[in-house]
């Protein structure tokens, strides 16, 4: 039978409909969605596949975003059962350590930055500072290296970031650490800001940039580290994942906590059995 297609339309060649760029967002409560809507933002997915247990909710984001894709540029958006995730657990077992990526500090260093810009009056993006080790409470401002313009704070202000600071700045990094429990306490979750970290990891990677980010890797080997550890450090991010670490100069005092996170983490996870 003819249908309108085939009257309408005229094919010049069987096209292969696979996509080139495909994401997949596993678990579609708030940080999921945020996650979702951020990449979809970016305009450089050509298809866009959620995950989820919960098959309903599932369905209803899947085509609550497809009504509003002729406001994007993803002309695809699919949603996959919960088969898919156990294939994709046991496949992910089998990465090699650059491809086993966490988003570790990179949100945690972007408040950093934007926190610094606000006392300072200087736009984030020319405020340069890494916040490393865990994501959370135990995360390690790097001090020594933070400078605006090439300008180091710790040569214009040698207290900065100490206990004999009397301007104060470690109230910055206790900023990053508390506005989380803040945030929960205000609207019950976090969502917007860790959407947009994730999807600024993904245009990392869709698009080789090649560009440093503060994510979570194994670390072993490093700063007298000797255990099997995931802690956030520089790393150069690109279509292959993580391929380079940037071996940063900490003082002794930086380098000791950064280790003390590591250890602690190695305490929980020696008594994990797989």
């Amino acid at each position: 039978m003819t249908i309108l297609k085939d009257q309408l339309t005229f094919n010049l060649l069987k096209e292969e409909q696979s996509p080139q760029n495909k994401i997949t967002v596993i678990g579609i409560g708030a940080v999921g969605m945020a996650c979702a809507i951020s990449i979809l933002m970016k305009d450089w997915a050509d298809e866009l596949a959620l995950v989820d247990i919960m098959e309903d909710k599932l369905e209803g984001e899947m085509m609550d975003l497809q009504h509003g894709s002729l406001f994007l540029r993803t002309p695809k958006i699919v949603s996959s059962k919960v088969d898919i995730l156990t294939y994709m657990a046991w496949k992910i077992s089998s990465f090699p350590k650059n491809r086993v990526i966490g988003s570790g500090c990179n949100l945690d260093s972007a408040q950093f930055r934007y926190l610094m810009g606000e006392r300072l009056g200087v736009h984030p993006l020319n405020c340069h500072g890494w916040v490393l080790g865990e994501h959370g409470d135990s995360s390690v401002p790097i001090w020594s290296g933070v400078n605006i313009a090439s300008v180091s704070l710790k040569t214009v202000h040698p207290n900065t970031g100490t206990d004999a600071d009397k301007q104060q700045w470690k109230e910055v990094h206790k900023q990053v650490v508390e506005s989380v429990y803040e945030m929960i306490k205000l609207k019950g979750y976090t969502s917007w800001a860790i959407g947009l970290s994730v999807a600024d990891l993904a245009e990392s990677m869709m698009k080789n940039l090649r560009q440093v980010h503060p994510i979570s890797t194994m670390i072993m080997g490093l700063y007298g580290i000797k255990d099997d550890v995931f802690l956030s450090v520089p790393c150069i991010l690109g279509q292959n994942g993580i391929s380079v670490v940037v071996k940063v100069t900490l003082t002794p005092e930086e380098e000791a906590h950064l280790k003390k996170s590591a250890d602690t983490f190695w305490e929980i996870q020696k008594e994990l059995l797989f």
